[in-house]
């Protein structure tokens, strides 16, 4: 027996968030009975939602891997109307972005039904590497890269230790062009972690997610994974 959102979620129904909202809002049933968060269910039980039957034989999982461009927000629906990352990909299933970018964030987004690899990716022991290109207004001395190879403290706590590099830097416009690659994927972390040092982050690009990148891919394009790539992805948290 699993519980109820798990199941929404593995189908590829919504993610496991969204999941436990049409709980919370009463949209979910498990047989005729109003379903509660954490209820479990067995092959045999029925679950409507919206007074829909689910159907737990249909299991068409699908993963795509875009290059977000700048303006384009990382929801299924957006409350101001802006453009979403859903809007960019022509699919027939409910897919939903595997964590999220910033509006002006560009570069590797994962989107997908499969509600089990969401989980899995975005957990925080599963310690998912993602690489970011960040350009910063001011020019960044040994010291503040070291700042953030050892940790700084953003939101009442302390960033992992991780990797950064300088790529270069701009006397005349006074820029910095840094990679970073960190573990964790806090709100805001990467602009956060370079505020905490005095810097401001003028353009952020996530080079890649895993061992995904956007190689040939335009911004706005998008591609399907392979079955390899998938099964490589399950085998870093498995």
């Amino acid at each position: 027996m699993e519980r109820v959102q798990k199941v929404i979620s593995n189908l590829g129904y919504a993610s496991r968030r969204e999941a436990e909202k049409l709980i919370e809002d009463g949209k979910v049933y498990i047989n005729d009975h109003k379903a509660m968060i954490g209820d479990k269910v067995k092959d045999s039980d029925i679950i409507k939602i919206n007074g829909v039957i689910l159907d737990k034989n249909k299991n068409d999982k699908v993963y795509y891997l875009l290059n977000k461009p700048r303006g384009v927000v990382s929801t299924v629906k957006d409350e101001k109307g802006r453009k979403t990352v859903i809007d960019l990909i022509e699919s027939d299933k409910r897919i939903y972005p595997i964590g999220r970018l910033d509006y002006d964030t560009t570069g590797v987004l994962l989107l997908t039904n499969d509600g089990e690899l969401t989980n899995l990716l975005l957990h925080p022991s599963n310690d998912i590497e993602k690489v970011y290109l960040a350009k910063i207004k001011g020019i960044i001395k040994g010291e503040d890269i070291y700042k953030l190879k050892t940790g700084v403290i953003i939101d009442d706590f302390k960033t992992s230790p991780c990797y950064v590099k300088l790529k270069s830097f701009n006397k005349k416009n006074n820029t910095s062009l840094v990679e970073l690659r960190i573990h964790e994927g806090h709100n805001h972390q990467v602009k956060k972690m370079f505020e905490a040092i005095g810097f401001q982050v003028e353009k952020l690009t996530r080079l890649r997610f895993a061992f995904l990148d956007t190689n040939n891919l335009k911004p706005g394009e998008y591609r399907i994974l392979t079955p390899k790539e998938v099964k490589k992805l399950y085998s870093l948290v498995k």
